[in-house]
């Protein structure tokens, strides 16, 4: 593995005391495509969460080998958490990727401006910038918000089921630019998925979530499935791993 940005040492996680995994050590390296996959409810999203600091550990440590302040990680959360009803245009929600690293009560600069049209540019929506947010399909909304987790610089990018709830075209579509974000300008990403058969020409690892336990592997080639759900075993790993 290249060398690590995140990593989990003997942690434990859940809420109000009650762990939902326990023991995990693991590693996220730079350059990586990491898919935490399994089924509903075993603990993805809160992995995902406390690899993002937002949630706390009940015990062990999570380091981060990077600077967050120079480059805070991204975060695209599961677009059904947010508003539908976004009073604010495509640029402005967008812009709400630079405040991690505006001091509070500081006005946005030019600079900022300049990293979202640029952040907006690269997910191919330049063109929609001024539309409310609210306007767009399901496909562009998601968009959208890689544009922002973009917007802050990230060396890692954290996304929880980037392409649930939109249509096949507008799902090829992100994958292939989280391939292309992860290929051509090194981002690191980590993202849950229940369609791992769709990013496999993409993986370099997988984070399989079952039983209160997490446990990364290399993943194979030859990923065949088209969906890591149900039983959570029904994903091809290399067995050197």
């Amino acid at each position: 593995m290249t060398q690590p940005l995140v990593e989990l040492q003997d942690v434990s996680l859940g809420y109000d005391s009650c762990a939902v995994l326990t023991h995990v050590s693991l590693a996220i390296g730079s350059g990586e495509f990491v898919a935490l996959v399994g089924p509903n409810g075993a603990g993805k999203t809160t992995l995902l969460r406390s690899m993002l600091r937002l949630i706390p550990v009940l015990s062990g440590r999570i380091a981060y080998r990077f600077d967050p302040g120079a480059h805070p990680p991204g975060y695209v959360p599961q677009r059904d958490t947010l508003d539908p009803i976004f009073p604010l245009t495509v640029f402005e929600v967008v812009l709400m990727g630079t405040y991690a690293k505006v001091p509070p009560l500081w006005r946005v600069g030019p600079r900022a401006r300049r990293i979202a049209a640029d952040s907006l540019a690269q997910v191919g929506l330049s063109e929609v910038a001024d539309r409310p947010y609210w306007e767009l399909s399901g496909g562009q909304k998601q968009r959208v918000l890689i544009a922002r987790a973009l917007a802050v610089e990230p060396t890692i990018m954290f996304l929880d089921e980037p392409t649930a709830g939109i249509d096949s075209r507008a799902e090829l579509e992100i994958t292939e630019l989280l391939g292309h974000l992860n290929r051509e300008r090194g981002v690191t990403v980590v993202l849950v998925s229940h369609h791992v058969g769709r990013i496999a020409s993409f993986l370099s690892s997988l984070i399989e979530v079952d039983d209160g336990v997490a446990i990364k592997r290399l993943a194979a080639r030859d990923v065949t499935t088209g969906v890591a759900g149900g039983n959570g075993r029904d994903v091809v790993v290399d067995s050197t791993a």
